[in-house]
């Protein structure tokens, strides 16, 4: 195996070991905007159950609350795309849900999806930080469209960062973020993040790793890819929200959502 160099090292030992993987099936690419992920508020389980559906079956990763308290819980916790909020909410109302994440997550798109259609809801709802507003009863297709339209405009919105799989990388700070957190990573740590998350959604080869972040030919005797990627998922994950970075069997790894 090839030496790691000396500043890439853990502090508390030279020798290192690949942790253990996060195995799939080998099944490319994500059909999705690179398994971006979604929550959504709504308490109709009618609806919550349809929405899902069509959201996984588009390759986004979807996680529901069926109240206003849990919905605002999950959305300040959590390191969501995009959220798709209804407005007539138990617990705590919608309005209220949208303005407490638009005053600590500013930049996380919020979609209103609610049954209240007059016009000064809808000024309510878009002066309240939503970025979009859909009247019940709702088509899925429009709703899945204006969804990837609000990804597009925060994925264009800087091209210094990079985004993906609930995962930010601000390429001139080097500074990488997950569900608001800060993440400390070292220069080998980010330049492979940044790789994967350019190819977010993709099966990528452990050769094809190699090659694009360490500058290696193919060498069958290294398994630095393996460590690093140990180190990833060890700082990116979290109690009970591991990193999203998959090993694909005999093939190498993916970032992006389970499905």
């Amino acid at each position: 195996m090839r030496e790691l160099a000396d500043a890439d090292r853990p502090a508390d030992s030279r020798a290192v070991t690949p942790s253990a993987d996060r195995a799939e099936t080998a099944t490319g690419a994500d059909g999705g905007p690179c398994g971006s992920r979604i929550l959504l508020v709504e308490d109709e389980p009618g609806i919550v159950d349809f929405v899902r559906r069509g959201f996984e079956a588009a390759g986004f990763a979807v996680e529901t609350a069926g109240d206003g308290i849990e919905g605002e819980r999950l959305a300040l916790g959590g390191s969501f795309d995009a959220i798709v909020l209804d407005l007539m909410l138990p617990g705590r109302d919608g309005l209220e849900v949208l303005e407490s994440v638009r005053r600590s997550q500013p930049g996380t798109p919020v979609i209103v999806l609610t049954a209240r259609g007059e016009v000064e809801d809808r000024v309510a709802g878009l002066d309240a930080g939503a970025v979009d507003y859909l009247v019940k009863p709702f088509s899925l297709a429009e709703l899945l469209a204006r969804v990837r339209a609000q990804l597009r405009v925060v994925a264009q919105s800087s091209a210094t960062t990079l985004r993906g799989a609930g995962i930010e990388a601000n390429l001139l700070s080097r500074k990488v973020r997950r569900g608001g957190q800060t993440v400390q990573l070292s220069s080998t740590e980010f330049e492979l993040l940044a790789y994967l998350l350019r190819h977010c959604g993709q099966v990528l080869s452990r050769e094809q790793i190699l090659s694009a972040v360490w500058g290696y030919e193919h060498d069958p005797a290294t398994n630095v890819v393996d460590v690093y990627i140990g180190y990833l998922r060890r700082k990116l994950g979290r109690r009970d929200d591991p990193a999203p970075i998959f090993t694909v069997r005999a093939v190498g790894y993916r970032l992006g959502s389970g499905a």
